[in-house]
């Protein structure tokens, strides 16, 4: 029998118990705290949602593609509950991994262990056996490190190495500004409005031409960040 995929699974020494309790307990508690209650004050609202539910009623496994800069607030797009499974994401196996991981616990959102830029085989051999286990996934397709916004492959052979339809997904607010980090992070105020719009599924064929495909899905979450930034400025 093959080995079940472990969800979160720790890659290195952690540190003293002390350390421990405070990266990884406390501060990510801390921090999915604030977030939530930061979350409460948006008025959200979303925009091509009965696709994705669709999706789900008929028990089908998609994969969520959003830009890295879109991450804050990201867990508002998938108000979902499976029976038994939910979403993941991939967290690479370093401490900064660790916390990462332990704080989307709170959100009830997985981490599967593995980072993309270091060992992007095996990485991507973890996700394949998330999804055909039963998880939806959350990708940034720029992600960890960038370039900012260019589409790195992996999304595309996820979804063709498992038929998992791909969801482009942002979010855009009136009111917000941006972190000065590679990502230009966009973080909303308190109390602005909050659309989270759905781009169409799609899925893609087993023998489809990954540049192709990965064309079509750059041009999509363009013009996703493209309606999003109008949103924030018109």
């Amino acid at each position: 029998m093959a080995a079940r995929l472990v969800i979160a699974e720790r890659g290195r020494p952690l540190g003293s118990p002390f350390s421990v309790w405070l990266n990884f307990r406390a501060v990510p508690f801390l921090v999915a705290g604030l977030t939530k209650l930061w979350s409460y004050t948006l008025r959200v609202r979303r925009e091509g949602f009965e696709a994705v539910e669709d999706l789900l009623a008929r028990d089908e496994r998609f994969i969520l593609s959003f830009w890295h800069r879109r991450l804050f607030m990201m867990p508002l797009a998938y108000p979902f509950q499976r029976k038994g499974r939910g979403v993941a994401i991939l967290s690479s196996d370093s401490k900064d991994g660790e916390r990462s991981a332990a704080t989307w616990r709170w959100f009830d959102i997985h981490a599967v262990r593995g980072t993309a830029s270091d060992d992007g085989a095996k990485a991507l051999v973890r996700m394949i056996q998330a999804v055909k286990q039963g998880w939806d996934f959350g990708i940034t397709p720029d992600g960890p490190r960038g370039p900012l916004m260019e589409l790195k492959p992996g999304t595309i052979a996820l979804a063709r190495k498992t038929g998992a339809w791909i969801v482009p997904v942002t979010l855009a607010f009136d009111q917000c500004f941006e972190l000065k980090t590679w990502d230009r992070m966009v973080i909303p105020l308190p109390f602005a409005s909050c659309v989270i719009r759905y781009g169409e599924p799609f899925r893609v064929p087993p023998k489809a031409e990954d540049g192709a495909e990965g064309l079509r899905l750059q041009r999509e979450m363009d013009a996703l960040e493209a309606w999003a930034e109008g949103l924030r400025h018109g």
